[in-house]
């Protein structure tokens, strides 16, 4: 069956030419960008919409300095590893602020995901608002469209309430100036986006039935669905939706080869399945939502992923790892250039240490020999590179060609900056062609978005807070399994194991610190007893909550605060939301929007909004 694929660079000129890539959220411009007239008169029209959101997802992974870079550096699994200048997010008390630089790539991202979220939605909502303007072949056409722009919000707020808690929402489109938004409790607007989906779940089809690849899916819908669940505490509905893909007949994890290298017997499974040319694949039955980016096609450099550029050591900077003789030990071009003979950079991009792994992620959790996710040729350690600088071989150097080492026989250290250029990391996740470029950073490739591996251990998370941890226990050791890992007895199943798995699968898959502090929540709300022996509540959340002691305990750099050239490693509890920019407050003269508590304003707080269901898209009322 012949099979199409969604690129974002079919965004139609028609309907976006009027969008600014200056607008921030709350200016008093105009807000509404369709062009009804042209545009919206059938579902092509409103799926031609949509796309703008295909892409906006898209840009969260892909382009230097990428979003979710600052979603692992607020978590255990990494740090910002850029340590030549001043401005990276690593002293984040200080530096964190409302009216501090929030949206740069030598910064952050953190606005990003504020200004980009409502463009996201007003998107969406454009379409849910004109969603009767069109002609449709039934209403199975008209309710298809309208569950997929509400997966597109709902999946927007899920993330934007686990970033910066109580935000304000937008019901409706906006289509006159508006300086009058409030906050919203972040329970009530899940309780909105839980409705929407349950809606979506419904009517949005099946990859199966609508032949397209990169485009919202039922599955989709269950997965983000699932999580709101979760946040909501309403585990028996999780574990609805989450079986609701996995026992749908077409979904299931790849356990066999398949794909472009099926044939090489010194790759295997979990090689197959992170590899660009296989995740978009009829056979690939894991996929639930991919990222579709492809050479040739939009040539944009969002469209280029820049995965390595991000996450692998800064091995090729001149001088920064020596030979045990002293000697400049690096090179990182391809074969026939400069004299380089050894070709490393082709096989493993040249990397700059910007999203910098933990000891906790390239090291503590591999515990079994057996993982193939750790495997050697998966998984690359510094260790495993060896010297290739063509001086080297001038100079008869004995180290040309020999592994790398961090310490000379006399135990001098070879590497001058081993928070950028020292540690290990995924190969058969972060490796990305890029034939285009010398120095390759990370080419076009699909990404996941959501995997059936992740709705698995979102099913056992369910499980766990429901106290089956038999159940919990099967979900987990079928992802486990799967890498060649032996099981998890039930009764060593708790939050500490659940999450080391979600971090061995889903390294750059998952938003991890939306994931932490969505998880804090829950224990916030339940009152249960996390692994560390402690409970947490609501009431002094943004003083003493799980994702703070999660962080500390697993990511010596906030716990040791360790020193970089310009700042100290520091975290704080405050940090598990992030600040409302002070430009968005400031803009909205006629509402108002809290400021998170922790931060500069947040003696302004007034009793927040709360949606309320009826009719439509129901209504906000203060409580």
């Amino acid at each position: 069956m012949r099979k199409i694929y969604i690129y974002s660079f079919l965004t139609l000129g028609l309907i976006l030419t009027s969008i600014s890539c200056k607008e921030e959220f709350l200016e008093p411009k105009p807000l509404s960008f369709f062009a009804p007239e042209n545009a919206f008169v059938d579902a092509a029209g409103f799926d031609a919409a949509l796309v703008a959101c295909l892409r906006n997802v898209r840009h969260e992974y892909y382009g230097d300095g990428n979003p979710m870079i600052t979603e692992n550096i607020f978590s255990d699994v990494a740090v910002e590893g850029t340590t030549d200048k001043t401005g990276p997010a690593m002293d984040l008390p200080a530096q964190i602020l409302p009216d501090a630089c929030l949206n740069s790539t030598d910064c952050n991202k953190i606005g990003w995901f504020w200004n980009e979220g409502y463009r996201r939605i007003r998107y969406a909502n454009a379409v849910v608002s004109r969603i009767d303007d069109a002609e449709y072949k039934n209403e199975e056409e008209r309710n298809h469209v309208l569950g997929k722009a509400y997966f597109h919000i709902a999946r927007t707020y899920y993330r934007l309430v686990h970033q910066f808690g109580d935000v304000p929402m937008v019901l409706g489109e906006i289509t006159s100036p508006r300086l009058d938004f409030n906050s919203v409790t972040r329970e009530s607007i899940l309780r909105k986006c839980k409705r929407d989906l349950e809606f979506a779940a419904q009517w949005v089809k099946p990859e199966w039935e609508t032949n397209v690849i990169g485009d919202v899916t039922k599955a989709a819908v269950n997965h983000i669905l699932t999580k709101v669940n979760l946040a909501l505490g309403e585990f028996d509905d999780a574990i609805a939706s989450s079986s609701a893909i996995i026992n749908d007949g077409h979904h299931a994890l790849m356990t066999e080869r398949f794909g472009i290298d099926a044939g090489d017997p010194s790759k295997n499974v979990v090689w197959d399945l992170h590899q660009q040319e296989n995740k978009s694949l009829l056979e690939n039955t894991e996929r639930i939502y991919v990222m579709v980016a492809r050479e040739g096609f939009e040539e944009d450099g969002n469209s280029r992923i820049s995965i390595m550029r991000q996450t692998v050591p800064f091995w090729g900077g001149t001088g920064k790892i020596k030979t045990p003789s002293g000697q400049a030990g690096m090179r990182d071009v391809p074969a026939g250039n400069s004299g380089v003979e050894i070709d490393l950079v082709t096989n493993i991009g040249r990397g700059i240490g910007r999203c910098r792994a933990t000891p906790y992620h390239h090291t503590d959790i591999w515990t079994d020999e057996n993982d193939l996710r750790h495997a050697e040729g998966n998984w690359l350690d510094m260790e495993n590179l060896v010297y290739n600088h063509p001086s080297l071989k001038e100079s008869n150097d004995p180290y040309y060609g020999e592994n790398l080492q961090l310490y000379d026989d006399n135990g001098g250290i070879l590497c001058t900056d081993t928070i950028r250029s020292w540690y290990g990391w995924p190969h058969y996740k972060l490796f990305i062609e890029d034939p285009t470029d010398l120095t390759p950073d990370g080419g076009r490739g699909d990404w996941y978005l959501y995997r059936l591996a992740e709705t698995f251990l979102l099913r056992a998370e369910a499980y766990f807070w429901k106290g089956d941890m038999v159940s919990a226990a099967e979900d987990l050791n079928a992802v486990r399994n799967r890498a060649g890992a032996s099981s998890i007895d039930p009764t060593e199943i708790n939050m500490d194991i659940i999450l080391n798995e979600r971090a061995r699968e889903l390294f750059y898959e998952e938003p991890r610190k939306t994931e932490l502090t969505r998880i804090a929540f829950i224990f916030a709300n339940t009152g249960k007893t996390a692994y560390n022996g402690k409970t947490y509540s609501l009431e002094n959340m943004t003083q003493d909550n799980f994702w703070f002691d999660r962080v500390i305990e697993k990511n010596i750099f906030y716990r040791e605060e360790i020193r970089a050239p310009h700042y100290n490693y520091r975290a704080a509890p405050h940090l598990v939301l992030w600040p409302i920019p002070a430009g968005a407050i400031n803009a909205n003269t006629l509402g108002h929007i809290n400021q998170n508590r922790g931060y500069p304003g947040e003696n302004e707080r007034i009793t927040p909004y709360k949606w309320i269901d009826g009719e439509g898209e129901g209504e906000l009322v203060q409580q």
